[in-house]
């Protein structure tokens, strides 16, 4: 190879640093300014988790690359759709066959093809509400995700605290990236897919589905639920979060609420078999697939995963903890958002997709992704959609719902919620909650779910706050900045869709 390859010695000089050299630039022989394309990320941290960042690619990458269509090239995509679609995005290398003398400088270009340009991807992020989502997490840590029930398409995936992708572009310097590294609240990591939280009371309306499928209750069965709930021969007491008991509960009014000891008892009615098969229907415990990188599938807890993990078999206790959403039981943000959007679907389960077109940058075509339906929940009777989505409408419209006095005056849409308090440690038996008394990192996250409006979904949102406490004080009214803004503002439904029953 020629003997006069160009080797970069710095990248970004600013106005002020060109200057200084073009002064001095006698001093350096075979030394010159070149001006070249860069990525950059005009949004800086608003997407960076989706989007991801290109960077100096390295010997690993590329050796697992085509290396004749890398000629010449200095960058690689490292994360997200960088490098999902990296692929698609970087096209095809040009080249030129030159004729040299002995010493290897040029004499004249003998044959030249050019590069073509890689695709554009058209993303189903809507940069409004990917702004509105960070701006109503209002500086605390956590993830919402927002998508469309009918196609899957994210609106929105937000991962706080975010992190500027233009530092990593031509080499982050050891001062920025350990900055990044040793912030406690992990600004590099990925939240919606790779953040495994239990979901708390947000499975309550799956196990409200379960149990109403499985025929093990129906919905306006009543039960006495107490302040626990105990198992026959079992000294142990499962408390409800209300230390006094809800009283006559049924299935609406057990959601709204969000009684544990129905749901202590429901699940142990089901039982921790027809529960795994039940929920993994709606994606827990398995990767959505999207399409993107850094995934991370939770943990949908079964008899057979105990044995193979924890070489133990699996105790009644147990199956109570995860009809709550606790115990082994995680999902990651993405997972929750999807099987919202299942519910909102009527048990259509949509493939979620960051990107739903691609375009030809020379003719400006676009070409559409497909929409995939990846399974679909059949009950043994449909009406149990209706019955679950209306205690669901309760936690927000209702009085006694959980969200009802932080979201639910004023809406002019009728949404279906759940909220959700995540313990982030197990307490004992007689062990008081007091969070005051508790490090920041040891409170309970707080989740929401919900999808609006109710006749006709256009949205289907999850958030959690992590360590902030309640869902419904702390998770829920992000949710309804995102969903306002999505059906009022983006899709001008308006008041058309105000008090329906």
């Amino acid at each position: 190879s020629s003997p006069y390859q160009p080797v970069p010695l710095a990248f970004n000089l600013s106005d002020k640093e060109v200057a200084a050299f073009a002064v001095q630039r006698h001093q350096f022989n075979g030394v010159d300014i070149d001006a070249r394309l860069s990525r950059h990320y005009p949004m800086a941290g608003i997407a960076a988790h989706v989007i991801g960042y290109v960077g100096r690619i390295d010997e690993r990458e590329l050796a697992r690359v085509d290396k004749s269509n890398y000629k010449g090239t200095t960058h690689i995509g490292k994360l997200g759709l960088e490098r999902y679609y990296e692929d698609l995005l970087h096209g095809q290398v040009g080249y030129q066959q030159v004729e040299v003398n002995a010493q290897g400088r040029h004499l004249r270009v003998l044959e030249r093809q050019p590069p073509v340009a890689g695709r554009d991807l058209v993303l189903a992020i809507d940069a409004g509400l990917q702004a509105v989502a960070e701006s109503a997490m209002d500086g605390h840590s956590g993830a919402v995700v927002a998508i469309d029930p009918r196609t899957g398409d994210v609106l929105a995936m937000v991962s706080t605290p975010n992190y500027d992708p233009n530092l990593f572009v031509n080499g982050i310097s050891k001062k920025d990236y350990a900055a990044l590294r040793d912030d406690p609240e992990q600004p590099l990591f990925n939240r919606p897919l790779s953040g495994q939280y239990p979901p708390g009371s947000t499975v309550k309306p799956l196990m409200a589905l379960a149990g109403l499928h499985y025929q093990v209750t129906w919905a306006g069965k009543t039960m006495y639920a107490g302040p626990y709930y105990q198992l026959r021969n079992d000294p142990r007491k499962y408390r409800d979060w209300k230390k006094t008991g809800h009283g006559e509960v049924n299935m609406y009014k057990a959601v709204a609420q969000s009684c544990d000891v129905y749901f202590y008892d429901l699940a142990y009615k089901l039982g921790i078999d027809r529960i795994h098969e039940f929920l993994s229907h709606f994606g827990l415990g398995r990767k959505t697939g999207i399409d993107t990188t850094g995934e991370r599938r939770g943990l949908l807890p079964s008899r057979e995963w105990k044995r193979a993990v924890h070489r133990q078999p699996w105790y009644p206790g147990e199956t109570l903890i995860v009809g709550i959403g606790q115990g082994y039981m995680l999902a990651t943000p993405l997972q929750l958002a999807v099987a919202t959007a299942t519910i909102a679907n009527r048990g259509r389960r949509m493939q979620p997709r960051l990107v739903r077109a691609i375009r030809d940058p020379a003719t400006g075509s676009e070409f559409p992704l497909p929409v995939r339906e990846v399974d679909r929940v059949k009950l043994s009777n449909p009406l149990y959609w209706d019955q679950v989505i209306r205690s669901m409408e309760q936690v927000v419209h209702a009085k006694n719902g959980t969200a009802y006095w932080h979201i639910g005056r004023g809406l002019k849409y009728r949404m279906a919620g759940k909220t959700g308090t995540a313990q982030v440690f197990s307490l004992k038996e007689d062990e008081e909650y007091e969070a005051d008394k508790l490090h920041r990192k040891l409170r309970d996250h707080a989740l929401f779910v919900a999808f609006a409006p109710v006749e006709a979904p256009r949205i289907a949102v999850a958030v959690i706050v992590e360590h902030a406490g309640h869902g419904g004080a702390e998770a829920a009214p992000v949710a309804r900045k995102v969903i306002d803004y999505w059906l009022l503002r983006r899709l001008h439904l308006g008041e058309k869709l105000a008090g329906r029953p």
